[in-house]
């Protein structure tokens, strides 16, 4: 899977975690270290990758605003290594999920996950 790692969980434990797993990973830091949640979720867009992030700002662009994303993990109050544990046990769980879009939010005592809703072609 790619993953694309927003600046504020660009960890090296959860980078090289994910590398190492085999699965592509881009920072955020590498590209634009400023950049805004929009452009930041665009850039995920087009690269297919879902978004690691702490940042709650997403689900506003998400729920609110419906910008199209490819996937989101939030991770929430969680230190480096709990982001750690719990990716892996994401990747090991959850990977469907993953694949098709979810938005998993993951606290230290809870995963939830929501799937995307099937479009509807305009349909009332």
């Amino acid at each position: 899977m790619k993953f694309l790692l927003d600046v504020c969980t660009s960890s090296r434990s959860l980078r090289e975690m994910l590398a190492e797993s085999g699965h592509d990973v881009t920072l955020v830091s590498d590209i634009d270290p400023r950049a805004s949640d929009e452009v930041i979720l665009d850039l995920a867009l087009r690269q297919a990758s879902v978004l690691i992030t702490e940042d709650k700002d997403f689900g506003e662009l998400v729920f609110v605003r419906r910008m199209r994303h490819p996937g989101i993990i939030r991770f929430v109050e969680m230190r480096v290594d709990d982001q750690v544990a719990a990716m892996r046990e994401l990747l090991e769980k959850y990977l469907s999920a993953l694949e098709q879009g979810a938005l998993v939010v993951v606290t230290k005592d809870r995963v939830r996950i929501r799937l995307p809703q099937p479009q509807r072609d305009g349909l009332l």
